[in-house]
């Protein structure tokens, strides 16, 4: 059975105000990819040089943090509007290198992985869940 996924007039109002607000809280927060360092550039964070390293039992917690909150993304993005899928599209396209800029490896994987995020939600978005 199909979900019903219209909305109220309140939500529709509250909806379109922020679609409003959607243009300048993306320039916002797409501008902050400018440089590797994503949403603070690394000189702005101080951290105490006595940080011991992860224990591997750390690590593997961590992981396993990641996965869930990746799985819970793609379940939020399923039934996400079209527009915040496009956002994620977005994001991806201008944390990829653009031409006559530093490749960096690790934010070129990033990008790859939301478009593969977003791929998985699309395919969530098109089937029926219990």
């Amino acid at each position: 059975m199909a979900q019903d996924h219209s909305i109220s007039d309140a939500h529709a109002a509250a909806y379109s105000g922020v679609q409003a607000a959607i243009p300048a809280i993306s320039e916002s927060a797409l501008s902050r990819w400018d440089n590797e360092g994503g949403a603070l550039a690394w000189s702005a964070i101080s951290l105490p040089a006595d940080i011991p390293e992860l224990a591997n039992v750390e690590l593997v917690h961590l992981r396993i943090r990641v996965i869930a909150l990746e799985n819970l993304m793609i379940a939020m993005l399923a039934r996400a509007v079209d527009e915040q899928i496009a956002m994620g599209d977005a994001m991806a396209t201008h944390i990829a290198p653009h031409p006559g800029s530093a490749h960096h490896p690790l934010t070129e994987h990033a990008a790859q992985q939301m478009r593969e995020m977003l791929a998985r939600a699309r395919h969530y978005r098109d089937t029926e869940t219990p």
